[in-house]
């Protein structure tokens, strides 16, 4: 009870949930995540459920009950909505278990799960994207330009010189036309292992996608198959990527694609969210004090190190990325109490 009073928010959820979920009952933190969403376990008459605290100062709730009404509508297994109250923050949902795909993945299981992530994958393209924001120029070069601004310069305090950033200013440019190029469809925008939970029926089930978008076929794909949370060989990997254009192509979300074309789409796809990625990653340790992404900086710059090299547009990305000397600067970097 010590806790819950010194944690107004937690208290005021606690009162909520007196009202709304009958014998609701031992409250616990379940977890965090990137943003200032929190997310607690309690037993309730009806059976366990989450309650998410999201400050509406800096959480919307509107856009997380829209986005699980669509979702939920095209077959995606969602949390079910028990409760919400946008003024406050608060709402109670379906509790989906406690494996995440991250946990429960390994060599012998991967192609039965991430077949199964693929099957609702290709649900959530097909969910009604109508009046989502659009993954459009603007907001695919501000992703990238955390890269620069966060890792580059804020994390490995470098400035990138005329000649250099008129290199990746012409890289970047590059993605978002191959970006702007493919179908757009519904992309949840954050679709990985740490946001798929195993689940006995409809598995996987999904979160985190709130931040949903209109936008690019690969995306998705990418995030998924390409995590910065755990790699895959990528024979694997480009084999689950056919497998997925396959599906999409049934579902007549795209046109039928050669082989090449698709992949390449996908690996500068790929290269765009990991150059977002990586400025994520040290943002998230500088301004908002999250030490624990910083660990994962190398696998993320390593996907853009083997992808790179591959096609014309990204080429000179990788010559810069040799030229700066990234991979050892991670490295000498990496204890975040140099901070």
């Amino acid at each position: 009870m010590a806790e819950v009073a010194q944690d107004p928010r937690r208290a005021a959820l606690a009162d909520w949930l007196a009202e709304v979920a009958p014998g609701s009952r031992d409250l616990r933190p379940a977890s965090g995540d990137a943003s200032f969403r929190r997310y607690f376990r309690l037993d309730t008459d009806g059976g366990p459920r989450i309650a998410m605290d999201a400050p509406p100062a800096q959480e919307q709730l509107a856009p997380f009950l829209e986005v699980t009404a669509r979702l939920a509508a095209a077959g995606v297994h969602v949390p079910q909505v028990h409760a919400a109250d946008a003024d406050l923050g608060f709402v109670l949902l379906d509790d989906l278990g406690t494996r995440h795909y991250l946990d429960a993945l390994d060599a012998d299981n991967v192609d039965a799960l991430y077949g199964d992530a693929l099957d609702a994958l290709v649900r959530i393209a097909a969910a009604d994207s109508a009046g989502l924001p659009d993954y459009d120029h603007a907001l695919l070069a501000r992703e990238m330009a955390l890269f620069p601004d966060w890792l580059l310069d804020r994390h490995l305090g470098l400035t990138l010189d005329g000649a250099q950033r008129t290199t990746l200013d012409a890289v970047c440019e590059a993605l978002i036309a191959s970006a702007l190029a493919q179908p757009q469809i519904f992309v949840h925008r954050d679709y990985h292992a740490r946001n798929l939970m195993l689940t006995e029926e409809h598995n996987p089930g999904v979160l985190d996608y709130q931040d949903a978008v209109r936008g690019p076929l690969a995306y998705d794909l990418v995030s998924l198959v390409r995590d910065a949370y755990l790699s895959w060989p990528e024979a694997r990997v480009r084999g689950w990527a056919l497998a997925y254009r396959d599906r999409a192509v049934a579902a007549g979300l795209c046109a039928p694609t050669a082989d090449d074309d698709f992949l390449r789409a996908f690996d500068l796809m790929g290269v765009q969210r990991q150059l977002k990625v990586l400025g994520i990653f040290a943002r998230l340790w500088h301004r908002d004090g999250k030490p624990g992404y910083l660990s994962d900086l190398p696998r993320v710059l390593a996907y853009v190190e083997a992808v790179a090299p591959r096609h014309p547009e990204t080429a000179p990305l990788a010559a810069l990325i040799g030229q700066l000397d990234l991979r050892r600067r991670l490295q000498e970097a990496a204890r975040p109490c140099a901070r």
